[in-house]
């Protein structure tokens, strides 16, 4: 059964969730980071799957600084203005320095939950640029960083991944929908020359015909084939990284 945990942060309380395989009293950990909809079924299912591969999963809210909010339709909601109004303000305040830093408070709370060994890092959408940003914060913890349709990983902004690259040590992977507004072509260049230059061990995979969301099935862009092969590669980043 999943565990309820509340992480105490400086700026307030995270509630988190906590996914550990059945009889294991410790095991590889991985940080699941949330898209913009918010921790809710679709991304319990998905920490589930891992935490059946043998990984203690940790889905935080990283959201909690905005209180009680939601749940939010994954199909509808940036279509309603209000609360695309919303949403789009809770992504823009809660920056990649905050998630950098809550980062190192999951990190224990993983820690206190008895999982202090190696740790990967997922993240969907928004989640993407915050699990590679958090293995640049955390090099000495997170081993492995995998993004799925993140936006924005190599903009002009000083805290994109790219620009924080050189403070990877964790082997990476970024799996790219086809035809994406917030990572087109040239930023998905420009973070693969960053990583080339850091010495990063990494890829950057397209999957072509894939829209932004492809992975999670509460999307309404929600693939299954594509889906599936965006398992198959955790499974072997966590595999070849975690283990042993």
């Amino acid at each position: 059964m999943p565990k309820q945990i509340d992480i105490d942060i400086a700026d307030g309380t995270c509630a988190a969730t906590l996914f550990v395989p059945a009889g294991a009293s410790s095991s590889p950990a991985v940080i699941l980071y949330m898209d913009a909809f918010g921790p809710r079924p679709a991304m319990d299912g998905m920490a589930e799957r891992l935490a059946g591969q043998g990984y203690a999963v940790l889905v935080p809210d990283l959201f909690y600084r905005f209180g009680t909010y939601g749940p939010f339709d994954a199909k509808t909601a940036f279509a309603n203005a209000e609360t695309g109004q919303f949403l789009r303000r809770m992504i823009t305040e809660t920056t990649q320095a905050m998630t950098a830093a809550d980062t190192g408070a999951f990190l224990d709370a993983l820690a206190n939950e008895g999982f202090a060994g190696k740790v990967g890092t997922v993240g969907y959408c928004m989640g993407g640029g915050r699990a590679l940003n958090a293995a640049a914060a955390h090099p000495d913890r997170i081993v492995a960083a995998a993004s799925l349709h993140g936006g924005n990983l190599a903009n002009d902004a000083p805290d994109s991944p790219a620009a924080n690259a050189a403070k990877i040590k964790a082997r990476v992977y970024v799996g790219v929908a086809g035809v994406d507004g917030s990572f087109p072509p040239e930023q998905s260049a420009r973070l693969a020359q960053a990583f080339r230059e850091a010495e990063v061990d990494h890829l950057v995979e397209n999957y072509v015909g894939m829209k932004h969301g492809w992975c999670v099935p509460d999307h309404s862009v929600y693939d299954e084939a594509g889906a599936e092969r965006h398992w198959k590669r955790l499974a072997t980043l966590f595999d070849e990284t975690l283990r042993g």
